[in-house]
């Protein structure tokens, strides 16, 4: 079985219905952060409830006739079971979790982005192939780099 990503603030989902995807905001709780030194994306929990998208919009909606959406979920399931988020008692959200709304049903928002990022930093260069990074950064001088790094890598 792989491994999940969390959930945090900004991930895209998008409901069978609709026509454009919209980004999760996370209402719920303060106190977790994840993927960027705890700073910007606070975890999704079960709790993201209501209107919790920035437009609160998956555009046209094909259950409604073609009529604006306007978004309100009522539940979400297939989230992190074995963990609570004490500030809101919730679970958090997983990138294969699924939200109810009361016009789509049981399932039919999924998270088709989870929100995450990678950073990358120059240590990341110390354990890589001198001759790939060549390739990838044909103008940038990858010994500098790599120099620059080995003072405090271990």
């Amino acid at each position: 079985m792989s491994r999940k990503h969390f959930v945090c603030q900004g991930a895209v989902c998008r409901c069978i219905f609709g026509s454009i995807p919209d980004k999760l905001l996370v209402k719920t709780q303060t106190l977790l952060y994840i993927n960027d030194e705890g700073e910007r994306k606070l975890a999704a929990t079960t709790q993201e409830l209501g209107q919790t998208f920035e437009k609160n919009s998956f555009g046209s909606c094909s259950k409604k006739n073609g009529k604006t959406c306007t978004v309100s979920v009522s539940s979400w399931k297939d989230y992190k079971t074995n963990q609570k988020i004490e500030e809101n008692n919730s679970a958090l959200l997983l990138e294969n979790s699924k939200a109810e709304c009361p016009i789509g049903g049981s399932g039919c928002i999924s998270i088709i982005f989870h929100g995450q990022v990678t950073d990358v930093y120059s240590f990341h260069f110390v354990k890589s192939d001198e001759t790939i990074l060549q390739q990838l950064m044909p103008l940038n001088d990858i010994n500098e780099i790599i120099n620059d790094t080995e003072d405090w890598v271990e």
